[in-house]
């Protein structure tokens, strides 16, 4: 029998391994049904959602299919149904007590980009917000939340940012891994103007467009072949964001990759700096090697794991940079790793910048009150690039 998420969390302070403060930076937020967002719909689109006896965007349980063992774990389903995240509630219970979590950053994927009418798909946006500022974030303090926004109409997802992207609950900007374009395209940037307007985070998750092949090469027959292969579009968008300049154009925008792990990002950084050596008159504005630009702006969550032999575990620790991995349960999702594999391969001083630093600097949580300085800055990992 797997071990609950309670058994990994708690064994992993029993074990000593690490007692000190935590952020988790990505949990999620279901919405139950569309019923939970009618009082936040205006009245006449409530009155047509009824009418018409709309359920909501088709796109979420091809993204996280209902029963699907990665969707939720065993100990949080009732008679073969997921109902974990569906309330504040059960967030505390499940994930934030477990660990006396100090802080969280909430994430909520309804499948926003299934929807091809744009007004609704705006009706729908606003009404996630604004049910995530009233029953989630002005529920509980610890938590900090990425925003959604309307799909495909660039002009919609700035008019919401410009919205609600004051709020100070709100951190990122949670855009899906498959998009219409790579987000390093020009089309882009009036988003990243808004982003760089409120000081939001661009943040990349599992998920997306349900028009396009989820693969470089067309549509796969079955779950699994989507599931293992999306780490090349969180690839593509790391190499377009890099190859086209993003970051120098928008110098202070940040960016977090979570649901996909970490362990294959120093192999990505190689292969994008080799090549850069030879090409890199094709690409003048990239001014410095590619492993640094992402280690100034780009953190990455650390589940999945996908944990191998301890040894092997922290020499990619080393080559990434402990200032790059942030603690995620990715609750309620499942996966078959466990925190304390990654604790046990890496020194005190990367546990700590990994658990809790990292995230308070990168998410703004600030220092814990009262904590002491002792692991330095967060950034100063003993790691160099990856070579």
């Amino acid at each position: 029998m797997s071990r609950t998420l309670a058994d990994v969390l708690g064994g992993t302070r029993c074990a000593g391994l690490w007692a000190g403060p935590v952020i988790d930076c990505d949990v999620h937020a279901r919405v139950a049904s569309l019923d939970v967002l009618l009082p936040y719909v205006e009245p006449t689109w409530r009155a047509l959602i009824q009418e018409y006896a709309y359920s909501g965007p088709p796109g979420l349980a091809t993204v996280h299919p209902p029963q699907a063992p990665t969707t939720t774990r065993p100990e949080w389903r009732t008679d073969g149904a997921p109902t974990a995240a569906t309330s504040v509630e059960l967030l505390q219970s499940q994930a934030l007590d477990a660990w006396t979590a100090r802080g969280a950053v909430l994430h909520c994927y309804y499948g926003l980009d299934s929807v091809r009418h744009p007004d609704l798909a705006v009706v729908l946006a606003r009404a996630i917000n604004d049910w995530l500022i009233a029953e989630w974030l002005d529920r509980d303090p610890r938590l900090k939340a990425a925003m959604v926004v309307p799909p495909y109409v660039v002009a919609d997802m700035v008019a919401e940012i410009e919205r609600v992207g004051g709020h100070p609950g709100f951190v990122e900007v949670a855009m899906p891994v498959r998009s219409a374009s790579p987000y390093g395209h020009r089309n882009w940037y009036p988003l990243f103007e808004a982003l760089q307007r409120q000081d939001l985070i661009l943040g990349l998750g599992w998920g997306g467009t349900s028009s396009a092949a989820p693969t470089p090469t067309g549509w796969p027959s079955w779950f699994l072949e989507e599931y293992a292969g999306e780490v090349q579009v969180f690839m593509s968008q790391l190499i377009s964001l890099v190859g086209e300049g993003t970051f120098q154009r928008f110098p202070q925008q940040k960016v977090v990759v979570y649901d996909i792990g970490f362990a294959w990002v120093p192999s990505l950084i190689w292969r994008l700096e080799k090549e850069w050596k030879g090409l890199r008159r094709t690409v003048p504005w990239i001014d410095r090697p590619i492993g640094q630009i992402l280690r100034d702006h780009v953190r990455f969550s650390s589940a999945p794991l996908d944990a191998g032999p301890p040894a092997e575990l922290a020499r990619i620790v080393r080559w990434l940079g402990d200032e790059m991995v942030m603690f995620a349960s990715d609750y309620p999702h499942h996966h078959d790793d466990d925190i304390a594999d990654l604790l046990e391969a890496i020194p005190a001083a990367s546990r700590a910048r990994i658990m809790h630093d990292n995230a308070a600097a990168f998410y703004g949580f600030g220092a814990e009150p009262g904590a002491e300085a002792g692991t330095g800055p967060v950034g100063e990992g003993d790691a160099g690039a990856a070579s």
